[in-house]
C-alpha cells in the first residue's frame, strides 16, 4: 500500500497551496496519459483531409490548422508538468512526472524504479513541484 500525502500543508510551510487547489492540480496533472495520447492521434485526424466545407455555414475550415493548434494545446500542458518538475528537482524530474501522472507512490518509486531520493527529500521536491504547477498556472 502507498503512502497517501496529506492534501494540505501547514499555513507556515514554504510549499503550502490550498487543499482544493492541490486536488485541482493533481487532477490536472492526472489528465497527462490522455493528452499524450490525444496528441498522437491528431497527425491521423489531420491524414483524413486538408479542406473540408462545414455545410451549416458553408464555410471552409482548414484542418491543418486545426490540427496544429490541439497538438500545441496537449504540447503545452505536457511540456508543463515538465517544465514544474525540473524546477522542483532537474535530478528527480522524471520520477516526479511518473508519480504525478500515473498516481504512483514513493514505495513503487523507490522499490521498483529505484529513485535516489529519501521520503522526506521526495515528499519535500513532490511538493515543491505543485508549488511551482500551481504559480504556472495562475
Amino acid at each position: 500500500m502507498s503512502t497517501v500525502i496529506r492534501a494540505e500543508l501547514s499555513h507556515k510551510s514554504k510549499y503550502h497551496i490550498d487543499k482544493h487547489r492541490y486536488y485541482e492540480l493533481k487532477h490536472f496533472c492526472l489528465q497527462y496519459p490522455n493528452w499524450k495520447k490525444s496528441y498522437a492521434e491528431v497527425d491521423a485526424m489531420a491524414q483524413n483531409g486538408g479542406h473540408e466545407r462545414i455545410s451549416p455555414t458553408n464555410r471552409v475550415s482548414d484542418m491543418t490548422a486545426a490540427c496544429a493548434e490541439k497538438k500545441l494545446y496537449y504540447l503545452k500542458r505536457m511540456e508543463l508538468v515538465h517544465e514544474c518538475a525540473k524546477l522542483a528537482d532537474p535530478d528527480l524530474s522524471e520520477y516526479i512526472v511518473k508519480a504525478v501522472t500515473s498516481n504512483l507512490g514513493y514505495a513503487y518509486l523507490k522499490t521498483k524504479l529505484d529513485m535516489p531520493a529519501s521520503k522526506d527529500m521526495y515528499y519535500d521536491r513532490y511538493r515543491k513541484f505543485f508549488w511551482h504547477l500551481s504559480q504556472a498556472r495562475n
